[in-house]
């Protein structure tokens, strides 16, 4: 390691970096300490950036022999169940670089793995990040550009799934197609738009590639340095606090201690990502070289008279097909219009829910709390017993849909019939989310608990002794410095309960205007901290969690 970071090739580098950095007034690179991965959820991002780069790479070689076009032509290629078939351009080159192209099949699934890593890798870090509360203070505009990256991957992995023309991804734009026309009102001009003439059309997959190769990659690698760049001035604010204030800095750098691992130079840190990455490409590409996904070549060219058997999206989208065959078939007219719930209800409203709720989320949650501690000192997930249960309920509600899209899959293979087994699910869906939220609550304050009892009394021996007066009693070992670091929950200022007679009028009996939203915010608070071990309430409209 120390010969890698002392290379020729990797001085030449830093020090042209250093060169413009002191130019432009940025801090000697050689000197930065990064906090290196040494947690297994550290490695989210790492996976979802370097998979993201397997995903362009892959893409543009790709892009050499695939044709964006819905031209009919009859397939003369190596694929011999497919010869004299008429096909579309777009199938028939997709085909040729799976059968005829040295290495294409290899690349071909080396994409489409990549990018199924990506999207789950993305999401266990938005996971990761939320559980840990790095949504605050500054942090939530990255929030925010985390979300919007996520769901424009979703959006850039459905259309390259669409892309090849075969009878899989067809029957999938159907479905699209349907859903665009059950929008009132403007459905069926959303669906020319899109389609450019009646289902299927001639121009869609050409679109497609387009807003696929270049309008949402452009604006997720846009995001990404608009992330990076508010990460750098935020890097510029810290350092000019640090020459500032000595002391202050000596503080914060001992509590971040304390909660993070200490960093590493930029060229350890470098030679270690580096490898990391060689790892991660290594395993996607052993993962397309022994694992076969979406042998179009199988199902055929797309036919608007047919569709598949057992035709279900992929699995990032598996919630919303789910959604769909849970909601009952309802219909209501509304000015002379008919709305169809159980395709709006499910496809339009719930994401628009779901996404609204994760983008707010963080003004809420330090609106109920009135949380201004410092955003760079993360939190355990036990330190925030509620959120971590918002989370169960979230993961048991998305679970249970994902489960629901493949509702004819799961009756087969159980031996059960299909209907039982969705009303069955419909239950589920509504019960599972409050009572994984009730379970985690109550796992968590009792970790609480616990950490509370230990950082009393200490670790447990098991070594039971008698005492003179014949009492037993069990031998405690104390605490390290660390462990009780590490246990001790962190202190937070909690709004106080609205409820009593002087907080709707002062001693001269003046209303108080505030107090409807007082107490609406008292209620959120009480929501979170209700049940937390140690709050006690003081003088003033704060109340301080204290741990004795």
């Amino acid at each position: 390691m120390r010969g890698l970071t002392n290379h020729k090739m990797v001085t030449g580098v830093l020090g042209l970096a250093d060169r413009f950095g002191r130019r432009a007034g940025v801090p000697d690179l050689s000197r930065r300490r990064l906090r290196v991965p040494r947690r297994w959820t550290d490695l989210f991002l790492p996976l979802a950036v370097i998979s993201f780069l397997l995903v362009l790479v892959s893409g543009v070689l790709l892009s050499f022999w695939f044709e964006p076009s819905m031209r009919p032509v009859v397939y003369t290629g190596d694929y011999a169940p497919l010869r004299g078939v008429t096909m579309s351009e777009a199938y028939a080159s997709t085909v040729r670089i799976s059968m005829e192209v040295p290495g294409g099949l290899l690349v071909r699934q080396v994409h489409h793995w990549a990018s199924l890593v990506f999207i789950a890798a993305l999401s266990a870090h938005l996971l990761r990040v939320f559980l840990a509360g790095a949504f605050r203070g500054h942090r939530r505009v990255a929030w925010l550009i985390l979300l919007a990256v996520l769901v424009l991957s979703i959006a850039e992995a459905y259309l390259g799934h669409s892309l090849p023309d075969d009878l899989q991804s067809g029957t999938g734009l159907r479905v699209a197609e349907g859903y665009l026309l059950a929008t009132p009102v403007v459905g069926t001009w959303l669906s020319w738009l899109v389609f450019g003439n009646e289902f299927p059309g001639d121009q869609i997959i050409g679109r497609l590639n387009t807003v696929h190769v270049w309008v949402l990659p452009t604006l997720i690698v846009g995001l990404a340095a608009v992330a990076l760049v508010l990460a750098f001035r935020r890097l510029r604010v810290a350092d000019r606090e640090v020459q500032g204030s000595k002391e202050l800095h000596k503080g914060k750098e001992e509590q971040r201690a304390a909660a993070e691992p200490a960093g590493e130079p930029l060229p350890r840190y470098a030679v270690r990502m580096g490898g990391l990455g060689l790892l991660i490409s290594g395993a996607i590409v052993a993962m397309a070289a022994t694992v076969q996904v979406n042998p179009v070549w199988l199902w055929g060219p797309f036919d608007a008279s047919q569709a598949p058997a057992g035709s279900r999206p992929p699995w990032y989208l598996g919630f919303l097909d789910g959604a769909v065959r849970l909601m009952p078939p309802w219909e209501v007219d509304v000015f002379g219009y008919t709305l169809t719930l159980s395709v709006l209800v499910p496809v339009m409203v719930l994401p628009g829910v779901l996404l609204t709720s994760l983008a707010l989320y963080p003004w809420f949650e330090q609106w109920a709390t009135g949380d201004r501690r410092d955003p760079d000192v993360l939190d355990r997930p036990r330190d925030m017993p509620v959120r971590t249960a918002l989370v169960a309920a979230f993961v048991a509600f998305y679970l249970v849909l994902w489960l629901a899209g493949a509702s004819d899959v799961l009756a087969t293979l159980l031996h059960v019939p299909l209907d039982p087994l969705v009303r069955f699910l419909q239950v589920a869906v509504v019960v599972a989310p409050p009572l994984a939220f009730w379970a985690t609550k109550r796992i968590i304050l009792g970790l609480r608990l616990r950490d509370l009892e230990e950082l009393r009394h200490g670790h447990a021996t098991g070594i039971v002794v008698v005492s003179l007066e014949g009492g037993f009693s069990e031998l405690h070992r104390p605490l390290t410095a660390q462990e009780a670091q590490r246990r001790a929950p962190r202190e937070a200022l909690v709004p106080a309960g609205v409820g009593a007679a002087g907080e709707i009028a002062d001693a001269h009996g003046v209303p108080n205007p505030h107090y409807r939203a007082d107490r609406r915010r008292a209620l959120a608070a009480r929501f979170y901290f209700a049940d937390l071990p140690g709050n006690r309430p003081v003088s003033g409209d704060v109340q301080v969690k204290e741990h004795a």
